[in-house]
């Protein structure tokens, strides 16, 4: 696994383009990794592409992480896409081993990005099967913390504390080229691992839809 951050250049006019859609970003994102012959497969799964951006506003920077099974190569983005300001740009480190090592008991930091939803109309029809269902987005901060500590039962960890940061509540996250909407919620507090093997499955895999509009990568630190 490969976590990259990438800090953004906000005067380039193709970072304005991604920052105003969504689908524009994934796309970007996408073309650091190679193709997937198979047209039934999705490329972002199969890469294990989970993205999140972070707008620091007292420093003006704009920050972009990246995590990925196989290492990028971002030689493709155009002049002046990325800031120039005397850090590594773009900075890529494996990951495997910090996941690897992972304990039950491990009390960590951690950031999430996420799009906490329910489903709804997923009575059985007439022929007896239980129908898909839609998303609908909760609102107010306990039914999105209640959310969030249910992922963590799931995904093998446990919440210790946690909020809602005041830059993060129930963004909403609009793209013109699909005209989709979705919600999305920025999470921080600390955590404590109960199953190492889920933890790391939900490290690499995410947590919660809307992972191609910037959701789901859960990022974590030492305390």
């Amino acid at each position: 696994m490969f976590l990259t951050l990438l800090r953004l250049n906000p005067s380039s006019a193709a970072v304005q383009r991604d920052l105003r859609d969504p689908h524009e970003l994934h796309r970007t994102i996408m073309r650091a990794f190679p193709p997937v012959i198979d047209p039934e497969v999705e490329a972002r799964s199969y890469w294990g592409v989970l993205h999140r951006l972070e707008f620091d506003r007292r420093g003006g920077r704009i920050l972009l992480y990246v995590q990925s099974r196989v290492a990028p190569d971002w030689s493709f983005l155009p002049e002046g896409y990325l800031a120039q300001d005397g850090w590594e740009n773009p900075a890529v480190k494996a990951v495997d081993h910090a996941y690897a090592n992972l304990k039950a008991g491990r009390v960590l930091r951690f950031r999430l990005r996420a799009n906490p939803t329910r489903k709804i109309d997923t009575k059985s029809g007439p022929n007896g099967e239980k129908r898909n269902g839609r998303r609908v987005p909760l609102t107010g901060v306990d039914a999105q913390l209640a959310w969030l500590r249910r992922k963590a039962g799931d995904h093998g960890f446990e919440i210790l504390d946690a909020s809602v940061t005041a830059t993060g509540a129930s963004e909403l996250i609009y793209s013109h080229s699909t005209g989709r909407t979705l919600q999305s919620v920025l999470f921080e507090g600390r955590l404590i691992v109960r199953d190492p093997t889920r933890f790391r499955d939900a490290l690499e895999r995410g947590i919660g839809p809307g992972k191609a509009y910037g959701c789901g990568l859960l990022s974590i630190g030492p305390v």
